[in-house]
């Protein structure tokens, strides 16, 4: 019981790129702790990120780079979540950037969705976004696409966004969200 994600870049012409991470999440672990490697192949990591503590509600990622050392943090802001899933992701030297799903509409039918009898059975399939501002600009882009598989589209508006890090948010909103 694993979930994968294949990170690729995006080619000139829009098509999928080249592969530059590959992550497995085991489940039913009691701390969560995701290893993200460079491609396919494992062997070479390019950052982890784990929960400081066991408890899930507001927990805070450190993610690190291949070496150990930190390369930011990221966390669910658990109130602001109770309608509009939130985030918070922060890079030393940096202003904290706060990602919220970009569709109240959709978030709210989600959650409404989660309630209903039986309903919990049936994947809610519509598509979630989520922004990442720094103050109101928008700095950062997580966009789920409709298909058979889970596709996303990450988006770094921003240059001083760590790669490494926005990619450890990206499989966060994911995994940690069970979408």
């Amino acid at each position: 019981m694993t979930n994968q994600y294949v990170v690729s870049a995006v080619a000139p012409d829009g098509s999928e790129g080249e592969v530059v991470a590959f992550a497995q999440q085991k489940m039913m672990t009691l701390k969560e702790q995701v290893t993200i490697y460079t491609d396919e192949s494992r062997t070479s990591v390019l950052c982890t990120f784990e929960a400081r503590e066991i408890n899930d509600i507001g927990a805070v990622y450190d993610v690190r780079d291949s070496e150990g050392d930190t390369i930011g943090s990221f966390r669910e802001k658990p109130i602001a979540s109770l309608v509009r899933s939130t985030w918070a992701m922060e890079q030393p030297g940096t202003p904290e950037l706060t990602g919220r799903e970009r569709n109240f509409v959709v978030a709210v039918l989600r959650r409404v969705w989660e309630f209903l009898p039986y309903l919990d059975l049936v994947p809610f399939v519509w598509p979630y976004h989520f922004d990442f501002r720094e103050g109101g600009k928008r700095t950062m882009t997580f966009d789920k696409k409709f298909g058979l598989r889970d596709r996303y589209v990450l988006d770094l508006a921003s240059p001083g966004i760590d790669r490494r890090l926005a990619i450890a948010q990206a499989v966060a909103l994911d995994a940690l969200q069970e979408r």
